[in-house]
């Protein structure tokens, strides 16, 4: 629960300026759609052309733009980007529990691998030789990291996470159930018909801030690195394959495939179920829509 100065307080303190229009001492125990919202409840108005579903709204607050605000009926918050701030606050009105530090009994560490003390390491974890896992990092179960891998502090791993071996993650990164970082690239050489394997001896980087969804795999490059930057959003079953170079704050949704080599820029939007052909390049801030085919560089 929280007051609603203690919100305003908050978002001035992340940087999101926020003035309140209200009842300061108001408490707020959750967050609601216009229609479900009830008492205690906190929403957002995003698109002034829904200022009369709010009005109808059970919410005790919202938060909203300046242009809208003298139409509010209930206790509101006036931000720049509503979405933003609301954000911010459902983090802090569902944050996890707490996870306790250490090492779970049933997990298998190396003896030369660095955890540290503030990290956790659930069941039937597998930390290889060379490892070292930052303060705070919270490994979920049934998760394996292999050799030489580096993850720094406050990373996620959620449950049933693959990082092979050599790979780096940066802070703050979450991974979430399936995600395999760091597996064979798709490196096939043709001798008169047949297929020889040829060994994929890059790495995998892992900027700060990057979220990857489920079941996601990142291949490691064949000579060069992978490399996904800061603040990188994937979505579900995403497959990036070796050698590609995603740059910072770039968002991908679900099932896109990035063949290898490829390079894309900062701050893309790429939709969902597009296929990228492999040794293009796409420049900064481009769009691309669900569904597309993209065979040339952009």
């Amino acid at each position: 629960m929280l007051s609603l100065k203690a919100i305003v307080e908050r978002l001035n303190e992340q940087g999101v300026a926020a003035r309140l229009v209200g009842d300061e001492t108001c408490v707020i125990e959750s967050v609601a759609g216009f229609t479900h919202a009830s008492k205690g409840a906190i929403t957002f108005l995003a698109n002034s052309r829904d200022i009369k579903l709010l009005l109808g709204s059970a919410a005790s607050a919202v938060l909203v733009q300046e242009s809208v605000v003298d139409q509010v009926p209930m206790h509101a918050i006036v931000v720049d980007n509503p979405h933003v701030a609301f954000a911010h606050v459902v983090a802090w009105l569902y944050a996890e529990d707490d996870v306790p530090e250490g090492i779970h009994s049933s997990a298998t560490i190396d003896p030369s691998s660095q955890i540290h003390p503030s990290a956790s390491v659930a069941a039937q974890c597998v930390v290889e030789a060379g490892v070292v896992i930052g303060a705070e990092c919270r490994i979920g179960p049934g998760c394996i990291i292999g050799k030489n891998v580096q993850i720094a502090e406050q990373t996620r791993l959620l449950a049933n996470v693959t990082v092979c071996h050599g790979s780096q993650i940066g802070s703050r990164v979450i991974l979430h159930p399936g995600v395999v970082i760091g597996a064979d690239g798709f490196g096939l050489a043709n001798d008169a018909g047949q297929w020889v394997k040829v060994p994929q001896v890059g790495n995998v980087r892992l900027g700060d801030d990057v979220e990857v969804g489920a079941n996601t795999t990142i291949d490691r490059g064949a000579i060069d690195d992978t490399v996904i930057g800061a603040g990188v959003k994937l979505d579900n079953l995403i497959q990036v394959g070796h050698n590609v170079r995603i740059g910072e704050h770039t968002a991908i949704a679900a099932c896109t495939a990035v063949a290898g080599s490829t390079r894309i820029g900062k701050g893309c939007a790429i939709g969902g179920c597009v296929g990228i052909v492999g040794h293009l390049e796409i420049a900064d801030n481009v769009t691309i829509t669900g569904m597309s085919h993209v065979s040339q560089s952009i």
